[in-house]
Protein backbone atom coordinates (compact mmCIF):
# COMPACT_ATOMS: atom_id res chain seq x y z
CA UNK A 1 0.00 0.00 0.00
CA UNK A 2 1.64 3.34 -1.03
CA UNK A 3 1.26 6.76 0.05
CA UNK A 4 -0.58 9.32 -1.57
CA UNK A 5 2.17 11.91 -0.59
CA UNK A 6 4.70 11.23 -3.41
CA UNK A 7 6.98 14.35 -3.80
CA UNK A 8 10.24 14.14 -2.46
CA UNK A 9 10.28 17.65 -0.79
CA UNK A 10 9.26 18.82 0.88
CA UNK A 11 8.85 16.31 3.88
CA UNK A 12 5.04 16.53 4.45
CA UNK A 13 3.40 18.57 7.61
CA UNK A 14 -0.03 18.77 9.70
CA UNK A 15 -1.18 20.96 7.51
CA UNK A 16 -0.28 18.50 3.74
CA UNK A 17 -1.57 15.64 5.96
CA UNK A 18 -4.75 17.60 6.76
CA UNK A 19 -6.11 18.00 3.02
CA UNK A 20 -5.06 14.45 2.22
CA UNK A 21 -6.88 12.62 4.78
CA UNK A 22 -9.92 15.40 5.26
CA UNK A 23 -12.25 14.32 7.51
CA UNK A 24 -10.16 11.53 8.87
CA UNK A 25 -7.21 13.79 10.19
CA UNK A 26 -9.32 14.34 13.41
CA UNK A 27 -9.17 10.39 13.89
CA UNK A 28 -4.94 10.99 13.80
CA UNK A 29 -5.16 13.99 16.18
CA UNK A 30 -6.95 11.64 18.60
CA UNK A 31 -4.71 8.88 18.74
CA UNK A 32 -1.69 11.40 18.91
CA UNK A 33 -3.31 13.09 21.95
CA UNK A 34 -4.48 9.69 23.35
CA UNK A 35 -1.05 8.70 23.08
CA UNK A 36 0.80 12.02 24.40
CA UNK A 37 -1.58 11.70 27.18
CA UNK A 38 -1.14 8.10 28.38
CA UNK A 39 2.89 8.31 27.20
CA UNK A 40 4.23 11.12 27.23
CA UNK A 41 6.08 13.46 24.56
CA UNK A 42 6.73 11.43 21.21
CA UNK A 43 8.85 11.87 18.05
CA UNK A 44 7.32 11.39 14.84
CA UNK A 45 9.42 11.07 11.93
CA UNK A 46 8.64 11.60 8.07
CA UNK A 47 10.74 8.86 5.89
CA UNK A 48 10.30 8.61 2.15
CA UNK A 49 10.25 5.52 0.33
CA UNK A 50 10.83 6.48 -3.25
CA UNK A 51 8.80 7.41 -5.45
CA UNK A 52 6.51 4.55 -5.57
CA UNK A 53 5.96 4.36 -1.98
CA UNK A 54 6.10 8.07 -0.81
CA UNK A 55 5.83 9.54 2.50
CA UNK A 56 5.41 7.09 6.04
CA UNK A 57 5.09 8.98 9.33
CA UNK A 58 7.60 6.65 11.76
CA UNK A 59 6.26 7.31 15.30
CA UNK A 60 8.27 6.93 18.26
CA UNK A 61 8.27 6.88 21.80
CA UNK A 62 11.90 7.11 23.44
CA UNK A 63 13.92 5.32 20.53
CA UNK A 64 11.16 2.51 19.86
CA UNK A 65 9.19 2.44 17.27
CA UNK A 66 5.50 2.32 17.55
CA UNK A 67 4.34 2.15 14.55
CA UNK A 68 4.22 3.74 10.60
CA UNK A 69 1.08 6.19 9.59
CA UNK A 70 0.96 5.56 5.85
CA UNK A 71 -1.54 8.45 4.16
CA UNK A 72 -3.95 7.61 1.46
CA UNK A 73 -7.21 9.59 0.32
CA UNK A 74 -9.19 10.12 2.83
CA UNK A 75 -7.95 8.07 5.37
CA UNK A 76 -4.89 6.58 6.31
CA UNK A 77 -3.13 2.82 7.41
CA UNK A 78 -1.21 2.28 10.85
CA UNK A 79 1.47 -0.53 10.47
CA UNK A 80 2.54 -2.55 13.13
CA UNK A 81 5.46 -4.90 14.10
CA UNK A 82 4.60 -6.99 16.89
CA UNK A 83 7.45 -9.23 18.51
CA UNK A 84 6.24 -12.76 20.22
CA UNK A 85 5.21 -11.49 23.38
CA UNK A 86 2.85 -8.79 22.12
CA UNK A 87 1.94 -11.73 19.77
CA UNK A 88 0.94 -13.53 22.89
CA UNK A 89 -1.04 -10.47 24.41
CA UNK A 90 -2.89 -9.62 21.70
CA UNK A 91 -3.94 -13.53 21.28
CA UNK A 92 -5.44 -12.76 24.99
CA UNK A 93 -6.83 -9.29 24.13
CA UNK A 94 -10.46 -8.43 23.51
CA UNK A 95 -9.89 -7.43 20.01
CA UNK A 96 -12.37 -8.62 17.54
CA UNK A 97 -11.34 -12.31 16.57
CA UNK A 98 -10.70 -11.20 13.03
CA UNK A 99 -7.62 -9.28 13.57
CA UNK A 100 -6.25 -11.51 16.51
CA UNK A 101 -6.48 -14.34 13.49
CA UNK A 102 -4.62 -11.91 10.94
CA UNK A 103 -1.91 -11.08 13.53
CA UNK A 104 -1.24 -14.94 14.73
CA UNK A 105 -1.30 -16.33 10.57
CA UNK A 106 1.12 -13.01 9.94
CA UNK A 107 4.11 -14.23 8.08
CA UNK A 108 7.13 -14.12 10.80
CA UNK A 109 10.15 -12.14 9.74
CA UNK A 110 13.22 -11.52 12.18
CA UNK A 111 11.60 -8.76 13.32
CA UNK A 112 7.97 -9.93 14.13
CA UNK A 113 4.61 -10.03 13.00
CA UNK A 114 3.12 -7.60 10.46
CA UNK A 115 -0.67 -6.11 11.26
CA UNK A 116 -2.08 -2.86 9.24
CA UNK A 117 -5.34 -1.31 10.16
CA UNK A 118 -6.97 1.00 8.31
CA UNK A 119 -8.05 4.25 10.08
CA UNK A 120 -12.19 5.42 8.98
CA UNK A 121 -13.97 5.57 12.17
CA UNK A 122 -13.60 5.37 15.94
CA UNK A 123 -13.88 1.55 16.22
CA UNK A 124 -10.42 1.53 14.34
CA UNK A 125 -8.72 4.33 16.60
CA UNK A 126 -10.16 2.32 19.73
CA UNK A 127 -8.18 -0.65 18.00
CA UNK A 128 -5.02 1.28 17.18
CA UNK A 129 -4.76 2.52 20.88
CA UNK A 130 -5.12 -0.71 22.24
CA UNK A 131 -2.75 -1.88 19.63
CA UNK A 132 -0.34 0.49 20.95
CA UNK A 133 -0.96 -0.15 24.66
CA UNK A 134 -0.01 -3.87 24.36
CA UNK A 135 3.28 -2.67 22.11
CA UNK A 136 4.51 -0.81 25.09
CA UNK A 137 3.86 -3.40 27.79
CA UNK A 138 4.72 -6.34 26.18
Amino acid sequence: MASVLTDKSPAPNDRALARVLGASFKHWTEIRASLQKEYGPASEEWKYYGVKSGWALKYLLKKRNLFFLIPLEKHFTIGFIFGDRAVGAIEQSTLPPALIREVRDARRYAEGRGLRIDVRNRAAVRQVLTLVDIKVNS
